[in-house]
């Protein structure tokens, strides 16, 4: 699990840091939108004229359109340069944000303003994702995914606490023009990036030498192509199925804990603060995990199925003990375990993800956005056909659902790296000094 030497990654403390930052920052901005709209509903409706039906197609609209840019530019992320891709994701924001400040004047310009804002989720997610898989000394990955990913509860508690403070006082349009403001800023630094990165690629081009060595393949030369390796695609996609569904139950959770709470005998200010606790949990403990994931080898996914399959058993006792008690314990509980798996999958499929981790993370990501945009729609059908303690055992069996599929996919993972082992051999299945099990040398080197 050592750092790099070499590879042109930075492997001092500073550098490291300011990467899972500038990572982590750029994953709040592209995932704050709907919580924005969330925290801020009852005014957005009321100024644009729509009910609660149009507020759930305008989140589903975002959550759709960055699943569909996932799936189509997931290749992209793994060619094109980070600050590329933070200048996409920089413009994306400021238009996004911005168009909805200033010319969403009804419920159809909220929903197209939602769609571009999900189109730059998926692009800050590309980008984060792709500096963690690439950029981080290697050590560093697990922790790097953990801070990533907690920068969605962080989200959930910027889009409540924006309501007390600026939309008190400027208006729930201000939340927007602040965040595409943060949009081009980001798009400027991407332009400062590119800028240096073609200086540079000029100076090296002026320095080398103008011809090929004796033998060498030409550029451009079919000899000279390498295949690339890639994670197998029967795993990757259990992983972004399980993904669904245990995003579909996650999300259902935060979007209707506080309700079901106020049901069952807390105050608003109560179930208020229940939603802050457990996001806070959830950050903690999900940078915890990433760390942990970076001191051995492998074994993450048997992780990740025992944290989903925590929140089966919690949302479980949501359903079956209707008491103020219970919806604070384990509804806490729900929070910071059972929704402390994102980062440690993502972290699982780029790990194993060969030459393309941004593409095996792309795969992962896609399945947490159509989670999110079915999870919140379909239960909340589901509560009002059957109540809410039906709709909590639709949800547990959905996260036990997506814990077998986990399972399934790490059978599967296991079975490609002794069958098909990467050029460089790959501790996995645990252990921390020593991995448990070692990819074999591939034959080719073995004849050599």
């Amino acid at each position: 699990m050592g750092a790099p030497d070499g590879s042109g990654r930075p492997t001092g403390h500073s550098p490291v840091i300011r990467l899972m930052l500038g990572a982590s920052a750029l994953t709040t901005l592209g995932a704050i939108p709907p919580f924005l709209l969330g925290a801020q509903a009852v005014l957005v409706r009321g100024d644009l004229d729509f009910g609660a039906a149009g507020l759930g197609v305008a989140v589903s609209a975002f959550f759709a359109v960055a699943a569909l840019v996932t799936i189509a530019a997931g290749g992209l992320f793994d060619r094109i340069e980070v600050a590329g891709a933070r200048l996409a994701a920089g413009l994306l924001v400021g238009c996004g944000g911005l168009g909805i400040a200033g010319l969403a004047h009804d419920w159809t310009g909220l929903v197209l303003g939602m769609a571009v804002l999900g189109a730059a989720n998926a692009t800050c997610q590309g980008a984060s994702n792709r500096t963690i898989a690439t950029l981080l000394p290697a050590g560093r990955r697990g922790l790097g995914f953990g801070l990533k990913q907690s920068a969605v509860p962080v989200a959930v508690m910027l889009g409540g606490l924006a309501v007390p403070t600026m939309t008190a006082l400027l208006g729930w349009r201000s939340t927007f023009v602040v965040t595409g403001s943060v949009g081009l800023l980001v798009a400027l630094v991407g332009v400062v990036g590119l800028t240096r990165s073609w200086w540079a690629a000029g100076r090296r081009d002026a320095s080398a030498p103008t011809s090929s060595a004796p033998g060498a393949p030409a550029r451009g030369d079919a000899s000279a192509r390498t295949v690339v390796d890639r994670a197998p695609w029967g795993p990757l996609l259990l992983c972004g199925l399980a993904t669904t569904f245990a995003s579909a139950s996650a999300n259902f959770l935060g979007s209707y804990l506080a309700s079901w709470g106020h049901e069952v005998g807390l105050t608003v200010g109560q179930a208020g603060l229940l939603m802050a606790a457990g996001s806070g949990a959830s950050v903690v403990v999900r940078v915890l995990m990433g760390a942990r994931a970076d001191r051995r080898y492998g074994g993450n996914l048997t992780m990740v199925t025992t944290l989903i399959m925590v929140g089966a058993l919690c949302l479980t006792m949501l359903a079956l003990v209707p008491r103020i008690e219970v919806v604070v314990v384990f509804g806490f509980l729900a929070f910071g375990l059972g929704w402390s798996w994102p980062g440690l999958i993502l972290f699982a499929v780029a790990r194993i993800g060969r030459d393309a981790p941004t593409q095996a993370s792309s795969v992962v990501q896609a399945g947490a956005f159509v989670g999110g945009a079915l999870g919140p729609v379909s239960f909340g059908v589901l509560v009002q056909v059957l109540g809410f303690r039906g709709a909590w055992l639709a949800a547990a069996v959905s996260f036990a659902i997506s814990g077998a599929l986990v399972l399934g996919a790490r059978r599967g993972f296991r079975r490609d790296l002794v069958s098909r082992p990467p050029a460089r051999p790959l501790g996995f299945g645990g252990g921390r000094g020593v991995p448990r099990f070692t990819t074999p040398v591939p034959r080719a080197e073995r004849r050599d």
